[in-house]
């Protein structure tokens, strides 16, 4: 596809060999699209060069582009960092969007003197500490009630000033009574003390319990060898709050600090990495951050950018990474780790259940919010897990069902839109089958079906599910192409001990997440065909075995000769029960009918007894 015009082409031609983001705008000078490139001219010329690689929506891009301009930068890292800050700030049609770009709280640590402890949104310029953001506002709440117990600090916005105080202008308050102040408002506490306190605190804001417990253990062992009991005991309180609150925040070895846990799931449309910030084997942040494909982003470049944008969200300063996968860039200074086992691949393992329940809560309230929309994403997904030529939005499933080849027939449940539609259920006795082929059976079901549909001149389905492997797909490819349909139809075999995917001329199967909605919805038409075939089955047989015994006699009818036979057992109970007996489950009328044939004189003689 070449470029559309002379501007174009000669940007192209000049293009640097140099990392740097390059930006495509389209003829009213909108930004379109930004992108990152270790080599500017190779990547900016590779879509003006694959002709045949391309997809829909990255040719509609290259047709609006009319003009390029590019940024220049250092390093591959920083062009990434700079690709960020760009598409946040413009939101270009064609990239990928960030979304739940909301504002998280933080724990604020006030420039003051006397310093109070409160969490907030909004970040003053102030020399305030602020530690976060934190995703969870229950975890943030979790750490404030923390050191609220553990550490006795003022709540009150008084101007704490030594001037004041030394003036004693304030009183203490009721926190102070209760103990859960020291009253620096009249000189009870000392500035160093207080500090000292702090300083605690932020460790274990921090998540560096282990420290504090440390320095509180010493103190404690101290207090103890002066003969200050209380103070030990107060102190012993506050270590078995600290080790409470660990054992419930730990989830591996404690030797695993400061690294972050990168995970990534997609569908057809979004990509969902969750992020843990994991300090001394204790998760203190988590988030998913959802993202809006725009093009053919391919999951490395996908999980770089949330890599980055969450890195600088969350402002972390791990100098380790754990992903699933390689990065699409080389992040100077961090080391990027890849388990495959041991506590770190349990972290990256409990990040993907995140990820995952984020992603089916995010569909379940699409569902409810959007029913159509969320057909559709349920459609586009079926055909790309499948590989389909169009989605499915009918399918048809078939199932055999036969015991030693008695009473053979098949059955056909149909989805629409991916829901069951019960009226378009059918059943087949087959007819041309002696004996227990299933794969002669499913060939004569399948011609019958769609050689109906042909003279009936109805729509065919965009998907044929078979219930089986390749040895009933092989038998249904047999009459579809009979019918001159092979090739026009899609059509799929399920195999029931691993749920492997089978496609016509393809001897590997096809593998899907077990956990995804497409192979959900094949089991589900699947194990529906099942149910519905061995009903019509069971009620075959049944009907079958009681016409040879019971329904060749005149005015005896299916249901009565079933209640009889419900009650009695046998053919063989029933004849010899009592007139009495029989009265009792069928009527006077009825029973007079059965009796009489089995009492009959002279039937034996006119062989009439072998019919029973």
């Amino acid at each position: 596809m070449p470029p559309k015009s002379l501007h174009v082409e000669n940007i192209v031609k000049d293009l640097p060999d140099k990392p740097g983001v390059y930006q495509y705008y389209d003829k009213e000078g909108k930004l379109l699209y930004v992108g990152k490139a270790k080599n500017l001219k190779k990547r900016v010329s590779s879509y003006f060069t694959r002709d045949g690689s391309l997809t829909g929506k990255v040719k509609i891009l290259v047709q609006k582009i009319e003009d390029i301009r590019f940024i220049v930068v250092d390093t591959e890292l920083d062009a990434l960092l700079l690709e960020n800050n760009l598409i946040k700030k413009y939101q270009p049609r064609y990239n990928v969007m960030l979304k739940d770009d909301k504002t998280y709280p933080w724990i604020c640590i006030k420039n003051e003197p006397f310093p109070r402890i409160f969490p907030t949104r909004s970040l003053v310029k102030d020399g305030s500490e602020y530690f976060g953001p934190y995703a969870s506002g229950k975890m943030m709440h979790t750490v404030l009630d923390l050191i609220r117990q553990l550490y006795p600090l003022r709540t009150c916005s008084l101007n704490l000033s030594e001037t004041n105080i030394r003036q004693k202008k304030f009183k203490v308050c009721l926190e102070y009574h209760i103990g859960n102040c020291k009253g620096p408002c009249e000189g009870l506490q000392a500035q160093e003390e207080y500090q000292q306190t702090l300083n605690e605190i932020r460790q274990i804001i921090k998540g560096n319990i282990s420290t504090v417990r440390q320095g509180l253990t010493a103190m404690m062992k101290q207090s103890a060898a002066d003969y200050q009991f209380e103070k030990a005991q107060f102190l012993k309180e506050k270590i078995e709050l600290l080790d409470r609150y660990q054992s419930k925040s730990a989830v591996v070895n404690p030797s695993i600090h400061n690294v972050d846990v990168f995970s990534y799931c997609d569908d057809i449309s979004s990509a969902y990495v969750n992020f843990m910030k994991v300090i001394n084997g204790c998760i203190i942040q988590s988030h998913t951050l959802e993202l809006k494909k725009r093009l053919d982003e391919s999951p490395a470049e996908l999980l770089t950018l949330a890599v980055t944008e969450l890195r600088n969200r969350f402002q972390s300063d791990a100098r380790e990474i754990v992903v699933p996968f390689a990065l699409d860039v080389e992040m100077e200074g961090i080391t990027t780790a890849i388990p495959i086992r041991g506590d770190k691949k349990a972290l990256l393992e409990l990040s993907e259940r995140n990820a995952k329940f984020y992603r089916i809560e995010k569909n379940k309230q699409l569902e409810r919010v959007d029913p159509e929309r969320h057909t559709k994403r349920i459609m586009a997904q079926m055909q790309s897990d499948l590989r389909l030529k169009t989605e499915p939005l009918r399918i048809e499933c078939f199932d055999n069902s036969n015991i030693q080849g008695a009473y053979p027939v098949a059955a056909m449940v149909v989805f629409s839109n991916g829901k069951p539609d019960k009226q378009e259920y059918r059943h087949f006795n087959i007819k041309t089958v002696e004996g227990p082929d299933d794969f002669a059976s499913m060939e004569e079901v399948i011609f019958r079906r769609y050689r109906r549909l042909l003279d009936e001149e109805k729509p065919l389905p965009q998907l044929v599910v078979i219930d089986g492997g390749k040895g009933q797909l092989s038998s249904a490819m047999t009459s579809l192409t009979k019918l001159g349909l092979n090739g026009k139809v899609d059509v799929i075999g399920i195999a029931k001990k691993l749920e492997e995917i089978y496609k016509p001329g393809d001897s590997i199967p096809l593998y899907i997440d077990k956990k995804s909605e497409t192979l959900r919805i094949i089991q589900q038409i699947r194990d529906e065909a099942h149910r519905f075939g061995i009903t019509h089955h069971r009620k075959r047989r049944e009907k079958g075995t009681i016409k040879t015994q019971l329904t060749d006699i005149d005015g005896i009818g299916f249901s009565t000769a079933q209640s009889l036979l419900w009650k009695f057992r046998s053919v063989k109970k029933i004849s010899e029960a009592s007139l009495e007996e029989l009265q009792a489950v069928v009527g006077k009328a009825k029973a007079g009918i059965v009796y009489g044939y089995f009492h009959r004189e002279g039937r034996r003689e006119n062989g009439e007894e072998g019919n029973g």
